[in-house]
């Protein structure tokens, strides 16, 4: 939905995403960083380069929540198509300190 997400940090996620802007996205991130894929924890760099930004990820928001730092989307890779996920970020000051992520 083209207006999902309506947190601007969220959005700006997402959008960074969807352009392939690895400095947009990057930006976006504290020092220090952390995310967790299906519960567990793994290297923020190397996943995104993996499954975002070498493999040519988008995201298509279908639903948020909690005041848009949780969300359900389908996204898309190269390496694995198109699945359900969800989303939810942990944020401040503008910036993610931990977004969790997993299939729906």
């Amino acid at each position: 939905m083209a207006d999902l997400p309506t947190n601007p940090t969220v959005r700006a996620f997402v959008t960074a995403i969807n352009t392939g802007d690895r400095d947009a996205f990057d930006s976006l991130l504290a020092p220090g960083a952390a995310m967790s894929d299906d519960g567990t924890d793994r290297n923020l760099d190397s996943w995104v380069d993996q499954e975002i930004f070498s493999a040519e990820g988008r995201m298509d928001v279908e639903s948020e929540s909690d005041d848009g730092r949780a969300l359900i989307a389908r996204f898309t890779n190269s390496s694995w198509g198109t699945m359900r996920t969800r989303w939810h970020f942990t944020i401040n000051d503008g910036t993610i300190t931990r977004f969790d992520t997993g299939q729906a």
